[in-house]
């Protein structure tokens, strides 16, 4: 009899421990996910190309996935700092490096884009100007208006202001020796493209991946975005005068405030998602990519590079 008591307490003990440790597990699992979109472009497209998105991680996770389209990249930073972003699909790599700056621990990364046809991890920044200008050269922009995208881009600004800096010295403070009339930051790369059409800018930056088709603006790229959007024949209307060295491709990033478990999944349906539906992965990212290896050690340089920009202001 003493037998059987002691056998049903061990037993009703390891169900309890059992059922404990599922309410735990379940305690831990957010019924919400914060899918962090980058500011600078069309909000509604943005918006539309990750809905997909959306569906597959909502039906993966057993989650309400809550699109934060940042009306810039500060906020998409500021809330994976403070926990408010959970994952991002494709992260300027000047603005991880400024998460990483202000908390190494803050994030993981969980890959970088590859494209898909080339293999190639980078893209690269460049400055336009209208295809009928007489602008050959950065030199002859000299006493126009021009226009950078957001202080945390890499390609918007980071790249373009330290070969400026580089050429013509001073800083965006001071147009650069006053080598231009106006220094502008308009808020995204499709603001500089259009500031360029418009005649606000004699000349802007945005980035291309310069793989592919000139034609249908590249495989990735602002040109890409705009072109399905509503401008067919912009790169009939402007041209390319300048062209940075490669710059790595953005890293995607998973936030360190989520459960270790919960983490876990995240990660694992993102590269799902990348395997099992690509067109929907492509369109959230922009271009043809998928994800390869990253780490920190990608991103060294630009950590630096944004490290020393911080610290001369």
């Amino acid at each position: 009899m003493k037998k059987s008591m002691t056998r049903a307490f061990r037993i009703s003990t390891l169900m309890a421990s059992l059922v404990f440790a599922w309410q735990v597990n379940a305690a831990e699992q957010p019924k919400e996910l914060n899918l962090g979109i980058l500011g600078g472009q069309n909000a509604t497209q943005q918006i539309g190309d990750n809905q997909c998105v959306k569906q597959f991680l909502d039906k993966e996770l057993n989650v309400d996935t809550k699109l934060r389209n940042s009306s810039d990249y500060s906020g998409v930073i500021q809330g994976l700092l403070g926990g408010k972003v959970d994952v991002v699909l494709s992260m300027s790599p000047s603005s991880y490096a400024s998460v990483y700056i202000s908390n190494p621990k803050a994030v993981d990364i969980v890959g970088i884009a590859v494209d898909d046809k080339d293999q190639s991890r980078g893209y690269h920044s460049v400055v336009i100007v209208k295809a009928d200008s007489p602008y050959k050269t950065l030199e002859d922009l000299k006493g126009t208006a021009f226009g950078f995208a957001d202080p945390d881009s890499t390609s918007g600004f980071l790249i373009p202001n330290q070969e400026f800096k580089q050429k013509f010295g001073g800083s965006a403070d001071d147009k650069y020796n006053n080598h231009f009339s106006s220094v502008t930051f308009s808020g995204g790369h499709e603001q500089d493209i259009l500031g360029v059409l418009n005649n606000q800018f004699a000349g802007a930056v945005t980035w291309a991946s310069m793989v592919g088709d000139y034609n249908t603006g590249y495989t990735t790229g602002a040109f890409n975005r705009l072109i399905r959007m509503d401008h067919p024949d912009l790169m009939k209307q402007i041209r390319i005068i300048w062209q940075s060295p490669l710059i790595p491709n953005g890293p995607i990033l998973v936030s360190n405030s989520l459960p270790a478990d919960f983490k876990a999944k995240v990660i694992a349906a993102v590269k799902k998602l990348d395997k099992e539906d690509h067109a929907c992965f492509t369109k959230a990212m922009g271009g043809t990519q998928h994800i390869g290896p990253g780490s920190v050690d990608d991103f060294k340089q630009i950590i630096e590079m944004k490290r020393e920009l911080v610290t001369a202001r």
